[in-house]
């Protein structure tokens, strides 16, 4: 397994004979409004262009998986990308829940099943959901919380992807019992002018490395006005922690590659 970083969110996960694009937002650079405005400078969004492989990346993509798009949720589905997966018709595989959000604008759907939290059928492997929590108190109750979604391939690491959420009991008890070999989760620290966290910051990203066994990957970095946390601070963080070859934190553009292993026990 390779996963191919983009940018922020956006990944292209390389398994076998298929290229999977996850929560895509392809816009220019400062095409998409602020995500904060009481602050001094009013920064437009993404702050970055995708790297220079973008479009060769891209051009391998076989499938698509969102984990949210509702609720303004640019960052993992915008109109560039919209506009990509119609114009190429890529089967869109996401939750019911969006399937008729996503049917409406002209999309190639895949839902998954009503009872999506239940392992099934995935490209010849399996997928099952894990539930997302996207901020806590008042700020989480206008947010959409979306899914994250635990891949397992025949012959390839276990994959956890777990969108966009703050490290909860459930988060830890899932990563505990199932032990993926790789988790990709977000690391930015994103949050508005009013309230918490609405994903992992540096400190819950250093406590799922440390409960996980296999290797974590960390993004959602440097590319949003309203995630503060910096690769560097990252980097330094985990090797305070000990924790730094079990972290990667990768550029964008930049690809990883992951071998399945057995854990010791």
């Amino acid at each position: 397994m390779r996963i191919t970083q983009l940018r922020n969110a956006t990944i292209i996960v390389h398994v076998g004979r298929y290229n999977i694009l996850v929560d895509p937002m392809l816009a220019r650079k400062d095409a998409l409004p602020p995500l904060r405005l009481f602050v001094r400078r009013r920064l437009r969004n993404p702050t970055v262009e995708l790297p220079a492989n973008a479009a060769s990346a891209l051009d391998t993509v076989t499938h698509c998986l969102i984990t949210h798009c509702q609720k303004g949720h640019f960052d993992h589905l915008d109109r560039a990308a919209k506009h990509w997966l119609r114009e190429r018709q890529i089967p869109v595989i996401c939750t019911p829940h969006d399937l008729a959000h996503l049917s409406a604008r002209g999309l190639h759907v895949l839902p998954l099943a009503a009872d999506h939290a239940q392992p099934q059928a995935f490209l010849g492997g399996q997928i099952r959901t894990v539930r997302c929590t996207h901020g806590l108190g008042l700020v989480g109750t206008v947010m959409e919380h979306g899914v994250g979604y635990f891949i397992e391939m025949p012959g390839e690491p276990s994959l956890y992807l777990s969108g966009d959420t703050v490290l909860t009991d459930e988060v830890r008890q899932f990563v505990r019992r199932h032990q993926p070999q790789v988790c990709v989760v977000p690391a930015g620290g994103a949050h508005f002018d009013l309230g918490g966290d609405i994903i992992m910051g540096t400190d819950e990203v250093i406590e799922l490395t440390r409960i996980a066994s296999g290797r974590v990957l960390a993004n959602h970095l440097e590319a949003l006005s309203h995630c503060p946390v910096q690769r560097a601070q990252l980097r330094s963080a985990a090797q305070r922690a000990g924790v730094a070859g079990r972290l990667s934190i990768p550029q964008d553009g930049e690809t990883i590659a992951f071998e399945p292993w057995k854990a010791v026990a």
